[in-house]
């Protein structure tokens, strides 16, 4: 599974937010858009929160 690929998102919805793959797969293309621009914000955080953190241990 490449991220950034459909499939992707649909993982990261069903463990996130227990969605079923139908039902992100099923989106029209602006719904499914809006989610896959969301994921990847709250992805991007996560990412410079690791690294900041990362960074502070390292000293």
């Amino acid at each position: 599974m490449e991220e950034g690929g459909e499939a992707f998102y649909a993982h990261v919805a069903l463990h996130r937010f227990h969605w079923r793959p139908r039902e992100f797969l099923e989106m029209d293309r602006r719904e499914k858009a809006f989610v896959i621009a969301s994921i990847q914000i709250e992805l991007k955080k996560e990412k410079e929160e690791h690294d900041r953190i990362k960074s502070k241990m390292r000293g």
